[in-house]
């Protein structure tokens, strides 16, 4: 099986390449608009703008994958809120890009997508959740999967919630390198402790989507963490397992914060279809830190 992946320098598309190039039967494409540094053996690279319709079909028919796996996105919430034609031609022109390149060879596509298509009302969700978003980042992402639903292709769509985790490189930061980072640096940090999420370790949800793309699996699957966490929640656990000083974690209401985007206040995610269907297991969040951890030290 040939699986193209999109987005091969974000820290998804990091691990989803590291795990691909470990499976003997499958050959890896990786893909992204700059050069991957550090390929591992055997994976071929191809530089692709998703958002260029001609190189998007010219990549595809030259490579011939029979699955893509759609991790290129904008995904900077507030700049997403700021830059709208950006972030649009990202998230949405891209997949339509991307959705007729498959069509014309006939492969599957595995798109991953986010729990901020949601308002935020209640949680965790299941995939039978009304997905009604409160900023245009996820209002992007939903028009993305309204995008590929409405295609001819054989597609399954992944969302996932909070993702984070360590590549040798990585340009941006998540929520547990930044708490991290700044109790290490003694600074004082306001962390939200009104929104929940299940937050997702990186290689989890690739190793969610190669399941999903192994088995050609078809329809909405949920993809994250199982425990509900605040934010203040995450950085409390993170400095307990790194050891640093929680007192410089203070607990701060959302609407403290002034931001341009609005951030659903619980998703969080019921993931037991993932576990049932595709043989899911995700990390505990602790497990997770000990994962992040372990790659720090190397």
């Amino acid at each position: 099986m040939k699986i193209l992946v999109t987005g091969a320098n974000g820290l998804l598309g990091y691990k989803l390449i590291q795990l691909l190039s470990t499976k003997s039967d499958i050959t890896t494409v990786a893909t992204a608009r700059k050069k991957v540094n550090d390929l591992p053996q055997g994976v071929d690279f191809f530089e692709l703008d998703i958002t260029n319709h001609d190189q998007t079909i010219e990549v595809l028919l030259a490579t011939k994958p029979d699955v893509v796996i759609s991790a290129a996105a904008m995904t900077q919430v507030d700049q997403c809120e700021t830059e709208r034609e950006q972030c649009w031609m990202a998230n949405v022109v891209g997949i339509e890009n991307l959705v007729e390149g498959c069509e014309k060879i006939n492969c599957h596509l595995v798109h991953v997508s986010t729990d901020f298509i949601f308002d935020g009302s209640f949680g965790p969700l299941d995939e039978t959740a009304i997905p009604n978003p409160v900023n245009f980042y996820g209002e992007s992402k939903l028009a993305g999967e309204q995008v590929i639903q409405k295609s001819k292709l054989s597609w399954a769509i992944l969302r996932t919630v909070l993702v984070f985790g360590i590549t040798p490189d990585l340009s941006r930061s998540n929520i547990v390198l930044w708490v991290k980072k700044s109790l290490e640096d003694g600074k004082t940090i306001n962390v939200v402790n009104d929104q929940w999420r299940t937050p997702t370790l990186a290689e989890d949800l690739a190793v969610g989507c190669y399941l999903a793309a192994s088995q050609k699996a078809t329809g909405i699957y949920h993809i994250s963490g199982e425990e509900m966490m605040t934010p203040f929640d995450i950085a409390q656990h993170t400095a307990d397992f790194f050891k640093l000083d929680k007192s410089l974690i203070k607990a701060a209401d959302s609407s403290t914060f002034k931001q341009p985007a609005a951030r659903p206040p619980k998703t969080g995610f019921i993931i037991t279809k993932a576990k049932t269907e595709l043989g899911y297991q995700p990390h505990s969040f602790t497990e997770g830190l000990r994962v992040l951890a372990a790659q720090l030290d190397r």
